[in-house]
């Protein structure tokens, strides 16, 4: 896939069944993080808050990964992130299963959290 030039481009060159996941996945990270700017990184779907990275997400074969980037949410979501995890940022959810939205809207707290505790929400 070549760079896409927005978000929508990115969605655009997916199937429909693949769109649909990653659709709900931005609709649930942006419903969390509401100032968030939205951005292409890496040729990814990236969100950036006060200029600076808050996380990224991607579609792949087998599974869609989430990029947080953050050991403060490994830390805070423990055990329970465990099943997910496929490295020290990345989060990675099964393509056959639906993405535990509840857990991403978490994910997002613990960030939005770390931006503010480092001043970084401005």
């Amino acid at each position: 896939m070549a760079t896409p030039s927005s978000i929508d481009a990115y969605l655009a060159e997916l199937a429909p069944e693949r769109r649909a996941r990653l659709v709900q996945l931005r609709r649930t990270i942006m419903a969390a993080a509401p100032g968030a700017t939205e951005t292409i990184a890496y040729q990814m779907p990236a969100l950036r808050i006060g200029g600076r990275f808050f996380m990224s997400y991607a579609a792949f074969k087998a599974h869609d990964s989430l990029f947080p980037a953050s050991d403060a949410v490994v830390a805070g979501l423990g055990r329970e992130l465990e099943p997910y995890l496929a490295g020290k940022g990345t989060i990675r959810f099964s393509a056959s299963k639906p993405i535990p939205t509840d857990l991403v809207t978490r994910i997002v707290a613990i960030r939005l959290a770390e931006h503010a505790a480092a001043g970084e929400d401005r």
